[in-house]
C-alpha cells in the first residue's frame, strides 16, 4: 500500500522505475539539457557525487551509447564518462567509476589520467548533504558542497566548458551567483519541471546552477581559490574577508537569471496522478531499478534486523516456557 501511494503521489518516481532510471533525478538533467543543450559537442564528462547513478545513466544513454551504436564511431572516439563518489555504485555501461573525495586534488589527477591528460567538456553534480530541516543550515552546507565541486572543476574543466550543480535557493544565493560568475561568463539558476516545489525533507527550494563558458580570471592559481571566493563577500573585494552576502542587497542587489525548464504542460511534480490499472483492475508496483550497494544507513538496517531477530527469539522462548 505504501509503495503504491508513493507511485500515486510522485509521478516522476513512478516514471523513473518504468523507464529504467535509478532515481527520479534523471529527469532533472534531461530537462536541463532540453533547455540548455548541455550535451552538444561533449566528449569528456565528469559526474560528481554520482551515486546511485541516475545522472551517470543519462550521460551513458545520451552520449556513450549513441556513439557506440554508430557505425562511423571508432573506439578512440567514444565519449569518456567518469563518475566520482565516496560510495560505490553498480556498474553502468560506458561509465568509469572513481571512489574518492571531490575536495581532494588527487581525485582530479585520477580523472585527468583517465582523459589521457586532457580536460573535461562538462562537469555535473547532483550531490546534496543529509538535510536537517534547518533552512539556513541546509542552504549553507549545500553551497559549501557546490564550492567543493568548484574546487575540482578548476582542475579538470577545460576553457569554455560547462558546470551544472544543485543548489538550495535562499538568502545567500546572490553570493554564490557572484562566486560562480568569477569563473563562468554565463550563470543561470534553473528549476526543472521534475524538481518539486515542496518536500517534508527539503524546506528550501531546489534549483540548479547552469554555468557556461568556463573562463577563470587571468593568472588564476587553483591554490588561491578560497581566498578569491572570500573576496567576493566584501564590498571592497580586498581587505574585509567576511564572506557575507549582506552587501549584495539594497543598492547593490544582484538580480539572478532564473529559468523554469522542461515541458510546462508536462507532469507536475507536486501533483498526485491516478495509477494505471491492468485489465483486472489491479496495479503492479515496480521495485526500484537499482537499490544502493552501500548506503550510509546500511549499519542502521543491520542493527534493526538484529534487534528484530532478538525480539523474535525472546517471543519463542516465552511461548515454549
Amino acid at each position: 500500500m505504501g509503495k503504491a501511494s508513493r507511485d500515486k503521489r510522485d509521478i516522476y518516481y513512478r516514471k523513473a522505475k518504468e523507464e529504467g532510471w535509478r532515481a527520479r533525478s534523471a529527469f532533472k538533467l534531461l530537462q536541463i539539457d532540453e533547455e540548455f543543450n548541455i550535451f552538444e559537442g561533449v566528449k569528456r564528462v565528469v559526474d560528481l557525487c554520482a551515486a546511485p547513478g541516475s545522472w551517470s545513466q543519462v550521460l551513458s544513454r545520451k552520449l556513450y551509447l549513441p556513439a557506440k551504436l554508430s557505425p562511423d564511431t571508432k573506439d578512440d572516439d567514444l565519449p569518456l564518462i567518469v563518475a566520482i563518489d565516496l560510495q560505490p555504485m553498480a556498474p553502468i555501461e560506458g561509465v568509469i567509476q572513481v571512489q574518492g573525495d571531490i575536495t581532494n586534488a588527487k581525485t582530479a589527477e585520477v580523472v585527468i589520467r583517465h582523459f589521457d591528460g586532457c580536460k573535461a567538456d562538462l562537469v555535473v553534480c547532483d550531490g546534496a548533504p543529509d538535510v536537517t530541516g534547518l533552512h539556513d543550515m541546509d542552504e549553507f552546507v549545500q553551497s559549501q558542497l557546490i564550492l567543493a565541486g568548484l574546487t575540482i572543476v578548476t582542475h579538470i574543466l577545460k576553457g569554455g566548458g560547462k558546470f551544472i550543480a544543485k543548489n538550495f535557493r535562499g538568502k545567500d544565493t546572490s553570493l554564490l551567483y557572484c562566486q560562480l560568475k568569477l569563473f563562468f561568463t554565463e550563470v543561470t539558476f534553473a528549476k526543472p519541471k521534475s524538481s518539486r516545489n515542496s518536500s517534508i525533507a527539503l524546506p528550501c527550494t531546489e534549483a540548479f546552477a547552469v554555468c557556461e563558458n568556463y573562463s577563470p580570471p587571468e593568472g588564476f592559481n587553483e591554490k588561491d581559490l578560497h581566498r578569491l571566493l572570500e573576496k567576493i563577500g566584501s564590498p571592497s573585494g580586498t581587505e574585509d574577508l567576511d564572506c557575507s552576502s549582506a552587501w549584495l542587497e539594497g543598492p547593490n542587489k544582484m538580480y539572478i537569471p532564473f529559468l523554469a525548464c522542461g515541458d510546462l504542460s508536462g507532469y507536475d511534480s507536486d501533483r498526485s496522478y491516478p495509477l494505471p490499472k491492468a485489465a483486472d483492475g489491479t496495479y503492479q508496483c515496480l521495485d526500484p531499478v537499482q537499490p544502493p550497494i552501500a548506503p550510509p544507513y546500511k549499519r542502521a538496517l543491520e542493527m534493526k534486523k538484529t534487534s528484530n531477530q532478538g525480539i523474535q527469539n525472546l517471543e519463542k522462548l516465552s511461548l515454549n516456557s
